[in-house]
């Protein structure tokens, strides 16, 4: 496995599922991007698999991840987290050198 989606994290993406319709059939996708104030950041949006994919099925939905994307991702952990004022997906990326204050960004 690749990815690391705790039992929050899987909670929260069942439940777009759940909330939206026009999601079923598609997969989550995570990806990594050049931009960001560190070099590069994690996008999440649902998409079709591609054939190259790294594929990781759960109750209700797959997770798929380029191969790009899985090189810099690999050994990662993917949390739902909500804080006072805020919430939202945070990854743990033991690949990553250095990170924004944001957390949304980082290099490798």
């Amino acid at each position: 496995m690749s990815v690391i989606l705790t039992d929050k994290a899987v909670g929260k993406i069942k439940g777009l599922y759940s909330e939206d319709a026009s999601l079923q059939g598609k997969a989550l996708r995570i990806a990594i991007e050049s931009g960001g104030c560190s070099g590069y950041s994690y996008a999440f949006r649902f998409d079709e698999p591609k054939e190259n994919d790294t594929k990781q099925t759960y109750d209700g939905f797959t997770l798929v991840i380029d191969q790009e994307s899985e090189k810099v991702l690999s050994g990662s952990t993917v949390d739902y987290k909500e804080d006072f004022g805020s919430e939202g997906f945070a990854i743990t990326n033991p690949n990553a050198k250095k990170s924004c204050g944001c957390g949304n960004s980082f290099d490798v």
